[in-house]
């Protein structure tokens, strides 16, 4: 149903019976632990960073920028790119 590299990829999937269909859904994801999780290194934010740059950078995949707020247990990317700011990049259960 979803691609290996998504964030929801290990998320189980439930199903409810609703007016005579069947809907098909996925559980709620929780962010992993960062006590638990392995840093690899950080990264300070500059002015011209984005997310998906310091991701290619740290995972080899631009499209594994959400690992960052997962690392960083932010909810909202702009929470990250302020400057100065440091950024873990880690490894985490996929």
């Amino acid at each position: 149903m979803l691609e290996q590299g998504s964030r929801y990829y290990s998320v189980e999937t439930q199903e409810i019976e609703q007016n005579g269909r069947t809907i098909r859904y996925l559980r709620r994801r929780f962010l992993p632990q960062t006590l638990t999780q392995t840093m690899l290194f950080e990264h300070t934010a500059t002015e011209s960073d984005r997310l998906d740059q310091i991701a290619a950078q740290g995972y080899g995949d631009p499209l594994q920028a959400y690992r960052l707020l997962d690392a960083n247990a932010v909810l909202h990317p702009r929470e990250l790119l302020s400057v100065g700011r440091r950024i873990r990049i880690a490894l985490s259960g996929l």
